[in-house]
């Protein structure tokens, strides 16, 4: 046989059986506690963050969505009711449907229906409530007294969400079928008890007032987000006016 000059060719090899794939180390009983323990908290936290969704946008929608039809019912009724007398004899007051209108221009939130309760169920529909307890509130054409309102801050519409943009001096105004009052802020107070009731009493002397008027009120919860103290905005009635055919609206709101 000839030799070859350079290296000899290698025969070739077989090639290497496939072996089995390792099998994963099992794992103990801390570890599965702990992928266990963590996908229940990426689950959580998908469900925290929809449940924030809902309360803070999705209930805004609704809610604003039912205020305005409410509010328009409201309009037609008092378009087919007479108005008052020459004597200012107040209408009949419906409770249900609403007594007016709140209107706050540094809030920037547009009209805001008045309706009778503070419970979660009226506050909920996107509307102001005026207080039936603990301590119960003035309507605004009575003589004197302490018309108090409360709506929520966050959620349900958030009528109230900017009331720390209100400021003293600044015009409150209520608008029923037949008077625009027309209220003027003199006080204000940040943060209080949740169960200060003082500041809605009828003569509000937390407000420095002693004697009996024609005040308003507005309460609603503090800080943002929470419900752990009030912020209370007192004002006090300066002037009405008399609503025309046109309903044109008070020099304040214009």
């Amino acid at each position: 046989m000839a030799s070859t000059t350079g290296r000899d060719a290698e025969a070739p090899q077989p090639l290497p059986e496939k072996q089995p794939p390792a099998e994963k180390a099992r794992r103990g009983p801390v570890a599965s506690v702990f992928s266990a323990v963590g996908e229940l908290m990426i689950t959580v936290g998908l469900l925290l963050g929809l449940f924030v969704v809902y309360s803070l946008w999705w209930t805004n929608v609704t809610a604003d969505k039912e205020a305005h039809r409410q509010a328009q019912q409201v309009r037609r009724h008092w378009a087919e009711t007479p108005p008052a007398g020459d004597d200012g004899k107040a209408p009949p007051l419906d409770t249900k449907s609403g007594i007016g209108f709140l209107h706050v221009p540094s809030m920037k939130n547009g009209e805001l229906l008045i309706k009778k309760g503070t419970a979660v169920s009226v506050l909920n529909q996107g509307v102001a409530g005026y207080y039936t307890s603990p301590v119960k509130s003035a309507l605004p054409w009575d003589k004197t007294g302490n018309v108090t309102l409360a709506a929520h801050r966050d959620g349900h519409g958030a009528k109230f969400h900017n009331i720390d943009k209100v400021k003293v001096g600044d015009p409150v105004v209520v608008e029923t079928r037949d008077t625009w009052y027309v209220y003027k802020v003199y006080k204000i107070l940040p943060q209080t008890s949740k169960y200060d009731v003082n500041s809605i009493q009828q003569i509000p002397k937390e407000s420095g007032r002693t004697k009996p008027g024609r005040y308003l009120t507005l309460t609603t919860c503090t800080p943002v987000y929470t419900s752990d103290y009030r912020y209370i905005v007192w004002s006090q009635l300066v002037r009405t006016q008399k609503v025309d055919s046109h309903r044109t609206p008070p020099p304040e709101l214009r």
